[in-house]
């Protein structure tokens, strides 16, 4: 039987030992599951006991530890990272669960390991862990490939908080924000302004709960295409300023080829390239934006229209505007969502960085697009 604990590191009486020959040459894989029991709207803690068995079978090393709020996952993973007894810190749970346990484990020796239990799991995608075999990501923990991984620093205006989702503050493993005004969060799958970032703000209010998969991106895009305000905002990315930029559309700094359970937003990309991937999509009407989400599963969107961009970036920065077509620290109004891994966390202003070499994650023998 597995040991759980709620949030809590196991003392090294509680635990099992499962002593192994491993095919792999690793020996006996310690691992430690963070569970994100929302996870898959909810249903993660009904499927665990599968996961479980699956985990013994495979005959690792494992601890539990599930998670009870937004950030715990973090507070975890941050708990474990001087375990030198560790392998594995393993987040089961969407894309959200793995930015939290992401986040914690950043910059320690530990590797990090993905079951995928989410919406969309675009990260686990982009490194070949199977989305819907458990047992196939389970064995992924055992036998899989070992990768290092930059990530985004994003300096934002913390957004303001909905039931059961806290405005967000610093943290000791996020770091300082350059800017009194902004908070700090770390990326490894996506961020972004805009249609987009306003359909994560609805998933976490939860609408279109009932809806699994691509579907409910899909059912959450043209709620928030019809529901869109023209905004203007002041842009620059790397050295270039754009200045005054009509920000309907999106913008997306991204580390993978897909996002939103699949779309192929940033067609080609490697999760292990050193740099991010830049797409603007600006200046766009009612009706190119619900023409656009077609393409967009695809990956078939960039250059359509002859104003849809996609290039290799470090540095996005999005401020509000005033009338004097300068930049300003006051958030937009209505908000101007800026969204990290499909967290609605932030807001303008904010300024994305890549940073290279911050994580190592184990994943499949083969990744998309992988040179």
């Amino acid at each position: 039987m597995i040991p759980v604990l709620f949030g809590e590191p196991i003392s090294s009486g509680m635990r099992g030992n499962l002593l192994i020959d491993c095919p792999s040459g690793r020996g006996m894989v310690r691992i430690v599951c963070i569970v994100n029991p929302a996870g898959r709207d909810g249903t993660v803690r009904k499927r665990w006991p599968k996961i479980a068995d699956e985990i013994e079978a495979e005959g690792l090393d494992c601890e539990v530890m599930w998670t009870e709020r937004t950030g715990h996952a973090s507070e975890i993973a941050y708990s474990l990272r001087d375990r030198d007894d560790l392998d594995l810190v393993v987040a089961v749970g969407g894309d959200g669960t793995m930015n939290e346990v992401a986040s914690g484990l950043r910059g320690s020796s530990i590797t990090l390991g993905i079951i995928p239990m989410g919406s969309g799991n675009d990260y686990a995608r982009a490194h070949g862990i199977p989305l819907k075999n458990t047992q196939g990501a389970v064995a992924i923990l055992k036998s899989g490939i070992d990768r290092r991984v930059g990530a985004m620093r994003i300096d934002g205006a913390p957004a303001p908080g909905l039931p059961h989702y806290p405005s967000p503050e610093t943290t000791v493993w996020d770091g300082e924000a350059d800017e009194d005004c902004m908070v700090r969060r770390w990326a490894f799958l996506e961020s972004d302004g805009g249609t987009t970032s306003d359909v994560s703000r609805r998933k976490t209010l939860g609408q279109g709960k009932r809806i699994r998969g691509t579907a409910k991106y899909t059912y959450l895009g043209v709620k928030s295409i019809l529901g869109w305000k023209k905004q203007d905002g002041w842009l620059k990315v790397d050295d270039q300023e754009l200045g005054r930029v009509d920000m309907s559309g999106l913008y997306t700094t991204i580390m993978t080829e897909t996002f939103g359970g699949g779309y192929r937003v940033a067609p080609g990309m490697c999760v292990t390239r050193d740099s991010m991937s830049v797409i603007l999509a600006n200046g766009l009407s009612k009706s190119r934006m619900l023409r656009i989400m077609g393409p967009m599963k695809k990956g078939t969107h960039i250059g359509k229209w002859g104003i849809i961009t996609q290039n290799p970036g470090k540095r996005l920065e999005l401020r509000n505007i005033d009338e004097n077509d300068q930049p300003h620290n006051a958030p937009h109004d209505p908000p101007m969502w800026i969204q990290v891994d499909g967290e609605p966390c932030l807001m303008t202003p904010a300024v994305i960085q890549f940073v290279p070499d911050q994580l190592t994650i184990r994943g499949g023998q083969s990744i998309p697009n992988e040179s």
